[in-house]
Parts: C-alpha cells; structure tokens; sequence
C-alpha cells in the first residue's frame, strides 16, 4: 500500500483540484439575479466532480510512472524522486492493471457526477460530458504510454492547460449554471497556467535526463534559457490574469486577500531567476503546487463575501 501511494504522488493532488474548487465557488457567489446562491451550487456535484479530478490525476500519475518506466526514461540520471516501476517496487504488468481499475473508477465517477449535474434531461450536455471525460482519461494515459505518447513530442503543456485549467474550473462551473460565464475564463487561465508551470519546472528539472532518452519535452525543444522565460511567463500571466478577474467583478478592496498567494510565487521566481542546477528545481514544484491550492482558497473565499464580514460573522458573533 505504501508502495501505491507513493506512486499516487499526493503531493500533486492539491494542484488538480485547485480548479474545481474556483469553479464550484464561483457558482456559490452572491449575484444580483441570485437571491440564494445554494439554489445554483450542489454539494453532490461538487464531490462528484472533486473524486473525478483525483482519479484522472491519479491516473495520469500511474500512466506516467508505467510510461517512462517501460520506456526507459526513468533511470539512473533522473533528478527526482525515484518512480515506482524504476525501483521495481511494482512491476509493470501489476501498473498496467493500476490503470485499467483507475480508468473504470473515474469513469465511473464521471457517469456519476454527469447524472446529478443533468439528471435524465439535457442528453446533449450529457453525452458531451461523458466524451469530454472518456476524452480527459485517454489523454492521461497517452501523455507518456505508447509509441505515439505526446509528453515525448512537447505537448503535455496542453493537456495540463485545457483539462487541469479550463475544463476542470468553467466545466465544472458550468454543471452548476448550465451556462458558460464569461468571468470565469480569466481564472481558469491562471490555474491552468499555474499547473502547466508546475510541469515545466518537472521538465527543467529532468533536461538532461529526458535529452539522453529521447523524451522531447517543451523544455528539451527550447532549452533552458527559454524554458526559464516561459516559466515566468506562466506565473506571471497566472497572477495578472487574477487580478483582472477581480477588477472586472468588482471586488471589494477586503477581497483582495488572495494576493498574499502571491508572496510565495513572487519568492519561487526569484529561486528560479538565480538557479543555475537544474536538480534544485525539485523542491520548487511542491512550491507552486501549494500556492495555487492556497490561491484557489483565498480567491474562493474572496468571491463568496467580503472578508470584513467573514470576521464579524465568525468572531464577532454577527454583530
């Protein structure tokens, strides 16, 4: 069990769900046509739609462990922390079987979260759910497994961008509203934005290794000193594109709180701006995971109510 765990990596978990979080919030947010924002948000959608993330990520975990590991790309130059098939604490055939179970459990979940979302009414937003997740497992699994696996030709930037950014915040959102809001895109860029840079650091930090094994990564293709630009240009754009967010929806200037979020992203920056060794990056993922967990919370909270009546609410006794 200690062995399957590790190979969950726990750690990215926070990371896949930060986008869920936004989305169902914002659909918990006090709107002028909505009187009583619960009537919108459904505590079953939004656990359904939490154990699905967690499932494709998972998945996409273990898809990747089995991937580099029959393929070679995890061995004895990699940085990182040692991968469960590389050790040979799992054996492929028990990581391949990993994959089927993991692919029917978020299957499952998704067919799940879909019926409570729409019920037996609204057939095309359903069948359009269910291809979009059928379509999200398959991507996880072909990022690294298989001749054809597009984490070995650059592309995993985009799966990580339109299904852990735009897809798991406006489409969980819009099971909610069942409508598209315009809002909502500039925060789903930056949680995509900020979890494509968790990949590019993974990626800066595995240059070497994945040039000597043919994974040709984004970073492999542009090298350091671009990947390093456009790492700063994920973050930033991620934080701007917050700001701009709470400009156009008017935020109160107590609901701004989300910006502390940013001190920690500010910091990881300058570590990155000043490193020269591609393995010290490694601590750094963990870094950019947690900020953008913390500032899924932050916005979250911000969006729901003013903070200065959180405070008088909760330790004031609403006085």
């Amino acid at each position: 069990m200690k062995h399957w765990i590790e190979a969950a990596r726990l750690r990215t978990l926070p990371l896949s769900v930060s986008g869920i979080i936004v989305g169902s919030m914002y659909a918990l947010r006090p709107t002028d046509n909505i009187e009583t924002p619960t009537e919108v948000f459904s505590w079953a959608i939004f656990g359904f739609a939490l154990l699905t993330t967690l499932g494709l990520q998972v998945l996409s975990n273990f898809a990747n462990d089995y991937g580099d590991g029959i393929k070679g790309t995890d061995n004895e130059d990699r940085v990182g922390p040692k991968r469960a098939i590389q050790s040979g604490v799992i054996t492929p055939e028990a990581m391949k079987k990993a994959l089927v179970v993991t692919s029917i459990l978020t299957l499952t979940s998704a067919i799940f979260l879909i019926y409570v979302a729409f019920g037996e009414s609204n057939l095309v937003y359903s069948l359009f759910y269910l291809i979009l997740g059928i379509l999200a497992i398959a991507s996880a699994i072909r990022y690294t497994v298989g001749k054809s696996a597009y984490g070995y030709r650059g592309y995993g930037d985009v799966f990580v961008f339109v299904f852990f950014g735009l897809v798991s915040t406006i489409g969980v959102n819009f099971l909610y509203s069942k409508q598209l809001e315009v809002a909502i895109i500039l925060p789903a860029i930056a949680i995509g934005l900020l979890s494509v840079g968790v990949l590019n650091l993974n990626n800066m930090r595995d240059e070497a290794s994945d040039t000597k094994a043919g994974k040709n990564t984004l970073v492999v293709k542009i090298g350091a000193a671009n990947a390093k630009k456009y790492h700063f240009f994920l973050i930033i754009g991620a934080m701007i594109s917050v700001v701009i967010f709470a400009i156009i929806s008017d935020f109160h200037f107590d609901q701004y709180l989300f910006l502390l979020a940013y001190i920690p992203l500010i910091k990881h920056l300058i570590t990155v701006s000043k490193n020269q060794d591609p393995k010290l990056l490694d601590p750094e993922l963990k870094k950019v995971a947690l900020s953008t967990f913390l500032l899924s919370i932050l916005l979250s909270i911000c969006m729901i109510s003013l903070i200065s009546d959180i405070v008088v609410n909760v330790f004031l006794g609403g006085r």
